[in-house]
């Protein structure tokens, strides 16, 4: 059995609340450019009206489900956290080495987001309960957020 690396003594794993606020952060600048997309292709009186045409079709899936994730996918592949992880001072790690994560790591972490959703948000919530504060699409993924250290718990990889 092999030894965990060293503690990584300025890295600090991100909890429920920071995430949290990261994710609210994520989710305004989503809507910011999804909503007047969906306003001027369906109308914005279809948008408003929760039976109208802005609920539905191949153009609502594309900017509400489709194009959110590639941006998700892209910006963790590239900057290794969205704005709102950035804006936190955090990012995404592989959660044995502390390396980048790769692609297929991050596409898993992704779908597994809907695996924390189900049931009650639940594996999002196991966050705030975790030692490494892993939610289940981390540990589905094998990842880690950290950020530059706050508190007195070092991070170990491994």
């Amino acid at each position: 059995m092999s030894q965990p690396e060293p503690a990584h003594e300025n890295l600090e794993y991100v909890g429920f609340w920071a995430r949290l606020w990261a994710t609210i952060v994520d989710t305004v600048l989503v809507m910011v450019v999804t909503t007047p997309l969906l306003g001027f292709y369906y109308g914005w009186g279809s948008l408003l009206s929760l039976t109208g045409p802005g609920a539905e079709g191949w153009f609502a899936n594309l900017v509400t489900w489709v194009l959110p994730a590639i941006a998700v996918i892209l910006f963790w592949r590239y900057r290794s956290a969205t704005p709102g992880k950035i804006a936190i001072g955090a990012r995404i790690v592989d959660a044995r080495t502390g390396g980048v994560p790769s692609s297929a790591q991050l596409i898993g972490r992704y779908l597994a987001y809907f695996v924390s959703t189900i049931p009650f948000c639940l594996g999002f919530v196991w966050v705030g309960l975790d030692a490494r504060k892993q939610g289940w699409h981390d540990k589905l993924a094998g990842t880690v957020v950290v950020r530059r250290k706050r508190g007195p718990q070092p991070v170990r990889f491994g």
